[in-house]
């Protein structure tokens, strides 16, 4: 396919110019060439989507055009003037703002201070807060980011604070606005939230850049989407006249599988058991409420829910690290030896010798050691295994090649286990976590969001991983905020609300309507784990009264 540049969303390059051009943009990272003769072409009032797999070179171009990095050679033309872009204060002035994927937020600041950092008015911050305090006023009634002015960050969820960033682009007088992955951190309901936002500022005049991985999101939100593969530009295309399924192949090279393709599980023993399991934080609050649980070798137990219903501490406990200062309670048993959920001997080590395998939520700060090498972090945790160790010492070329060979495997890029952690993008990241883990052939894998962030092509292969595993006779515990996830690769669905399992249920005989209910903390007794064809003593039903939704 041509990369259709002069026309696009029904606008002629000669009647108007676009909000955003760019003309043979290259940039390269010492033997890393990032971006490749790029030309692109974005009108005004409209949302582009820009998409590639991890490596393609989408962020390095926003990056340009946002002024962190300086093309090597082309040009850039905003609203039909060429401009160079020498940093983001440049930027910020032609009307250009950014929305990153990892925010760039002052934890201890408040809304507003966070929103004047950087254009205060003068020394004295009075003024500065009470002028953006009527502006965002005004801004949070026109486009629906309504945020509390006065909360300090670290106190909003992860919706929230996405909001308080796109707030701080228009409070900037943004008329052009970039979004790097806008969706990997937040629920679908937060998602759905934010594309009826993005839908506001299009109709208001604003210009929307998409950087994203998820193909639905670009066939629901998007008026035109160009395609990036290797560093290069390889179409743009109007939405309406395209399909997930060619884009996914522009994206790849190849066809790509959209579906999960797994045959029936046939679930032996169970592996793992939690019975009653509690857990109060520091603060007194119970994050857990009698949680019961079998996973059996053979076959993954999803579990589904919206992000902060207790989810994360699950993992954390099996996992062998509960939260610091939490009090708890109940049973574990793997392979029918008890294991202890707190206090001495319980640790990820004691999880990792009992057969428990752990890809965390969050890679970044749990998964990976940024700082360190990928070599290293392929050996993390492992690193006193005889196979790695000589003597009383680490047999570093002995990891080296272990870590070759899984970077091999997984199809790791760059193939360099030489580069700091920090220094492959987010889906690379997380396959060197997943290699990590699902090669040391454990009987239970504890998984947390295995995809989020993730390109098409890298889901595909990890998702290929994960079934591999179970039909290895493994016992798998998924843990996503994607019903669409849960629903292809789960055997079981349990889900999760307000630290308890309000159901269970078989993902052909349930729908994400039903999911969604149980999800907003509406039980249903009439539906019980034995009526959906779940063997009894699977999960624990609570008959609880329902609550509000």
């Amino acid at each position: 396919m041509t990369v259709e540049n002069d026309m696009m969303g029904g606008r002629s390059a000669t009647t108007a110019p676009a909000a955003i051009e760019l003309r043979g943009i290259s940039k390269a990272f010492g033997p890393v060439q990032a971006n490749r003769n790029i030309n692109l072409s974005v009108p005004k009032g409209s949302i582009h989507g820009i998409i590639g797999e991890n490596g393609a070179g989408k962020s390095t171009l926003m990056s340009i055009l946002y002024g962190f990095y300086k093309p090597d050679s082309g040009q850039v033309l905003v609203n039909g003037q060429p401009i160079t872009i020498a940093d983001s204060q440049t930027a910020i002035r032609a009307g250009i703002g950014m929305v990153f994927q990892h925010f760039k937020l002052v934890q201890n600041f408040t809304v507003l201070e966070n929103i004047i950092l950087g254009v205060e008015d003068g020394a004295l911050l009075r003024p500065s807060l009470s002028k953006a305090r009527g502006v965002l006023k005004k801004l949070a009634a026109e486009y629906q980011l309504n945020v509390d002015p006065d909360e300090v960050i670290e106190n909003l969820s992860v919706g929230h604070q996405q909001r308080v960033e796109i707030l701080k682009a228009l409070y900037r007088q943004a008329d052009i606005l970039i979004l790097d992955e806008p969706t990997g951190v937040l629920t679908p309901a937060e998602a759905d939230h934010l594309f009826r936002i993005l839908e506001g500022l299009r109709d208001e005049g604003k210009t929307i850049i998409l950087i994203t991985h998820k193909l639905r999101e670009i066939m629901d939100i998007t008026d035109n989407v160009s395609v990036m593969r290797r560093g290069e530009m390889v179409a743009s295309v109007k939405t309406s006249e395209t399909s997930p399924e060619h884009l996914a192949e522009l994206m790849v090279g190849r066809k790509v599988l959209l579906n999960v393709e797994k045959t029936p599980a046939a679930p032996a023993a169970p592996v793992l058991e939690v019975r009653n399991l509690t857990m109060t934080d520091d603060e007194g609050v119970q994050r857990l409420r009698g949680i019961d649980l079998d996973i059996r070798a053979g076959e993954i137990l999803g579990i589904a829910g919206v992000s902060g219903n207790g989810q994360t501490m699950l993992l954390e406990i099996l996992g062998g690290y509960p939260p610091k200062g939490s009090k708890l309670g109940g049973e574990i048993r793997m392979n029918g030896q008890p294991l202890p959920i707190g206090g001495r001997g319980c640790d990820a080590a004691q999880r990792r010798r009992a057969g428990i395998g752990h890809i965390p939520e969050d890679r970044q700060v749990e998964g990976l050691i940024m700082d360190f090498a990928a070599w290293e972090n392929v050996a993390f945790g492992w690193q006193d295994a005889p196979e790695f160790t000589k003597g009383m010492l680490m047999d570093n070329a002995a990891i080296k090649a272990d870590a070759e060979a899984k970077m091999e495997r997984f199809d790791v890029r760059p193939r360099n286990p030489n580069l700091a952690a920090r220094n492959f993008s987010g889906g690379n990241q997380q396959k060197i976590v997943v290699a990590r883990e699902i090669e040391r052939n454990p009987d239970l894998l504890l998984i947390g969001q295995p995809t989020r962030g993730v390109d098409i092509g890298a889901i595909e292969f990890i998702h290929k991983q994960i079934v591999a595993l179970r039909d290895a006779g493994k016992a798998i515990l998924l843990v996503s905020v994607e019903l669409d996830e849960i629903l292809a690769l789960s055997d079981r669905i349990a889900v999760m609300f307000d630290g308890r399992i309000m159901g269970e249920r078989l993902p052909e005989n349930t729908t994400t309507g039903e999911l969604g209910l149980l999800m907003a903390g509406v039980t249903d007794t009439e539906h019980t784990p034995d009526d959906a064809g779940i063997p009894p003593g699977s999960a624990h039903v609570d008959t609880l009264p329902q609550e509000p939704v």
